[in-house]
């Protein structure tokens, strides 16, 4: 139809033109004809490009299909009719939006649950470490350690667990982990937030304030296993804790008071007890934490009702035997200071860890024990990514890959890292040997949830062997 009145249209300026033009030749010289001509053929060119431009739109079956779409729309709108303004429905819609307790979901790296107000924000999250590992030792090793270097595989972590605000100023979290069979309590406490003077308190279950790698979440670490320092921090015990930030989070500090407890939160009674306290600073502070300096020193005092102690450790695989190992030995209580330092610029990172322990003999004829270790680490970010830093808690946080794999077609994160460890439990008539411990490791992150993580450790036990160790863990939380 419109092919039909471009080409009447066309037909009839010529005819009018060439008319007009013959009237014209009778009065107008020469040239003026020419010019007439000329218009002509411009004319039938343009409404030659029209016609063409409109056949293509015609032919276009996107916009037909698309135009089909909205008018099937415009006509399913007409035919629902909304509800009621006084219906049961819209009553419920007013009622929800209205409740500023109401709870809406939705994913950040895990499932959250947050009120209207924001008063009120849960998280829901869990965590799977599945890791194997092979060894290969020198001759003699096993027998010298008393224990097998056997190839296997197990679930070092499976984690579930409920964390959360209430009304701004109270906080809870509630771990277990079955990943021995049986539902460990791991975090289990509460708190109050913004008190006057002294900032927050922690009542329950969680981690003693000392150690920077103890007191970074396992999701977190660079490597499957913390390093040999980890032998002397107390980790997780019951108690109370004052802890709070100064000058902008630009340091942090926290002391508390805690009962030693078991694998399920209960304590061992009597003099079993630990004070606890850390603060660390940030004199450089730059580009959200890209680039840092991080100093921290920590102490613990630690009470033994049984006037004996223990330390041993392994090779920084859970899968391998303890290389060192101290037995019992008489102390009646012990004194830990511990100094960490860490250093950020980009995708580039040092982080260095020293603990000294003194043990306190538990009679007058038993001296004293002094033990002491000591870590390095480095790491760097091939795909440009930082060691995120948690201002709040003055420890390292969660990477979070530039480009997911998968997600936004990217190579997610790789990191590069290696790290050396030093631990001796030898002093005077203790003797519970010396472990040397140097760490490769390969980490990819395909997305916030997901790790990939390879290990390579070469153990030297001093005068008992070495032994080398490949490690891989698949890692999923969120």
């Amino acid at each position: 139809m419109r092919s039909l009145l471009f080409h009447s249209f066309t037909a009839s300026m010529v005819l009018f033109l060439i008319l007009a033009g013959s009237t014209y030749a009778q009065s107008a010289p020469s040239s003026r004809e020419q010019e007439l001509e000329d218009m002509v053929r411009k004319l039938i060119d343009h409404v030659q490009h029209l016609e063409e431009r409109v056949n293509e739109l015609e032919s276009d079956k996107g916009n037909s299909d698309r135009l089909k779409t909205l008018e099937e729309n415009v006509e399913q709108i007409k035919k629902d009719k909304p509800p009621a303004a006084d219906s049961a429905e819209w009553k419920k819609i007013r009622a929800w939006v209205n409740d500023d307790s109401a709870l809406r979901a939705r994913w950040k790296n895990g499932l959250r649950l947050d009120s209207m107000d924001e008063s009120i924000s849960l998280k829901i999250g869990g965590r799977i470490h599945y890791d194997w590992a092979y060894f290969n030792q020198q001759n003699g090793l096993e027998k010298s350690i008393g224990s097998d270097l056997t190839n296997n595989s197990e679930f070092r972590r499976s984690r579930l667990y409920i964390s959360g605000k209430i009304y701004d100023n109270i906080e809870f979290k509630t771990q277990y982990d079955f990943a021995d069979g049986d539902a460990d309590f791991k975090d289990v406490y509460f708190g109050l937030k913004k008190l006057p003077y002294v900032g927050n308190l922690r009542i329950g279950q969680f981690k003693e304030p000392f150690g920077l790698e103890e007191l970074i979440s396992s999701n977190d670490i660079t490597f499957l296993e913390r390093s040999l320092v980890n032998t002397f921090t107390p980790s997780r015990n019951a108690g109370f804790m004052l802890h709070n930030t100064m000058m902008d989070k630009r340091m942090t500090w926290a002391a508390g008071i805690f009962r030693q407890t078991d694998s399920f939160g209960d304590g061992m009674g009597g003099r079993d007890y630990n004070v606890t306290a850390r603060v660390t600073g940030l004199p450089i502070y730059e580009d959200k934490g890209r680039k840092l300096v991080h100093l921290g020193l920590a102490y613990t005092h630690q009470n033994y009702e049984g006037n004996s102690i223990r330390f041993r450790a392994r090779p920084e695989s859970h899968l391998a035997p303890r290389f060192v190992d101290t037995g019992m030995f008489p102390a009646q209580y012990g004194d830990f200071i511990g100094a960490e330092a860490a250093y950020v610029d980009g995708p580039f990172s040092l982080q260095s860890e020293y603990i000294y322990a003194r043990m306190e003999g538990g009679g007058a004829f038993i001296k004293d024990s002094e033990f002491w270790a000591a870590s390095l680490q480095a790491s760097y970010f091939l795909t440009g990514e930082h060691r995120p830093y948690k201002t709040s808690k003055g420890t390292f946080g969660h990477v979070n890959p530039k480009h997911s794999w998968g997600k936004d077609g990217g190579p997610g994160a790789w990191e590069l890292a290696a790290r050396y460890s030093y631990l001796t439990l030898n002093d005077g008539w203790v003797k519970g040997g010396r472990l040397k411990d140097l760490t490769l490791g390969v980490n990819w992150y395909l997305n916030p949830n997901l790790r990939m993580m390879w290990n390579y450790i070469y153990a030297d036990a001093s005068r008992e062997g070495y032994a080398n160790m490949f490690q891989w863990r698949f890692q999923f939380s969120f």
